[in-house]
């Protein structure tokens, strides 16, 4: 595994970020087709035995079955100096007052819990899931900065902004003096794009680097068009059902369908390898629920495709409205609410891509 930089920092991580999502009793609200605990640590065992050092997870996770079983997992496979673990703060783990939110009462709480979850007395990386409407940023920053001269955390990131908002958040980091941001967790993939207009290049121009969830569009670029999982069955938004961009959709699956079966590999490891194209991702974060899905994130650190290839994956794509599936903040916190069981908030919100 040859590791890398993240952004304009000295932290090396591994180019394959494992995303945590899926590590957690099913029975502990969202995500509903997580693993239980001993088919997660078969997987956190092969990541680390792969090289892996980066992972992902967040307090809301199964309800903070996540964050318990990554750092028991990590703790037993691997040196802790050596890994580094990623977790965000913001949607509800409990209800009640306080119990959602960037406030500086819900974010000093929530790092408390997630370190006694993880068993670790520090964070590598504390993200933002998603902003805080009703929390002044002034707030929010100056409470994430102190968890880093504490100790607490070592780099802060964002999750799911608009470039407007990031840019904010940026100049009152310098402004202010605060810990900045060092990477920011985005949606980005051959079937959504939309980033290239505004967050990217504006991530480029500060020295900041992306960690890309949902690598593979939730696993439509991985398999056959109209082929189906027990997550795409069960989860709507997991489908990408979007009838507007279907057909160029289909058109882009097929011909990352023709690329693999070309070079003999697999679709995953070629949508992954076009990522590793763009220099302002620092990796994917895999969504690994099979052996095999960590498999094809570290195939494709060995492909660099073609610019012909490239051009061919990228030539069908039209533009999205809203490649994140809910644009309507009322309807985000439904369905958080829906997916969780705790009272969301419309406040806390990522709406259209940039």
């Amino acid at each position: 595994m040859q590791y890398k930089k993240l952004g304009s920092t000295g932290l090396d991580i591994s180019p394959i970020c494992i995303g945590c999502m899926g590590f957690g009793e099913p029975s502990r609200a969202y995500p509903s087709w997580s693993l239980n605990e001993e088919a997660s640590r078969a997987l956190i065992r092969h990541a680390v035995e792969a090289g892996i050092n980066f992972f992902d997870t967040a307090n809301m996770y199964s309800n903070g079955g996540s964050e318990e079983i990554v750092g028991r997992a990590l703790k037993d496979f691997t040196n802790r100096d050596s890994v580094v673990i990623a977790t965000k703060v913001a949607p509800a783990t409990h209800n009640g007052p306080n119990a959602i939110g960037l406030s500086r009462k819900a974010i000093l709480a929530e790092i408390d819990h997630s370190l006694r979850r993880l068993g670790t007395d520090y964070v590598d990386l504390y993200q933002i899931h998603r902003r805080d409407q009703l929390t002044p940023w002034e707030e929010t920053l100056e409470a994430l900065h102190d968890l880093v001269k504490v100790g607490k955390v070592r780099y802060l990131g964002a999750s799911s902004l608009k470039a407007w908002e990031f840019s904010k958040a940026l100049h009152l980091q310098n402004k202010h003096g605060w810990a900045r941001f060092v990477a920011l967790q985005d949606t980005y993939n051959l079937l959504g794009r939309e980033e290239e207009r505004e967050m990217l290049p504006l991530c480029a121009d500060e020295g900041v680097q992306t960690v890309v969830y949902s690598p593979l569009a939730r696993g439509v670029l991985a398999r056959p068009w109209g082929e189906n999982t027990t997550r795409s069955e069960t989860e709507a938004a997991a489908g990408h059902k979007d009838e507007t961009n279907a057909p160029s959709d289909q058109k882009i699956v097929e011909a990352v369908c023709a690329v693999a079966q070309d070079r003999g590999i697999s679709q995953a490891s070629v949508a992954l390898a076009w990522l590793r194209s763009k220099s302002v991702v620092a990796a994917p974060i895999v969504g690994a629920l099979k052996t095999k899905h960590i498999d094809d994130a570290v195939a494709a650190l060995t492909i660099t495709l073609t610019n012909e290839e490239v051009a061919r994956l990228e030539a069908p794509y039209t533009p999205r409205v809203d490649f994140q599936g809910v644009s309507d903040p009322t309807m985000l916190a439904q369905a958080v609410e829906a997916a969780t069981g705790f009272k969301a908030s419309a406040n806390i919100t990522t709406g259209p891509r940039s």
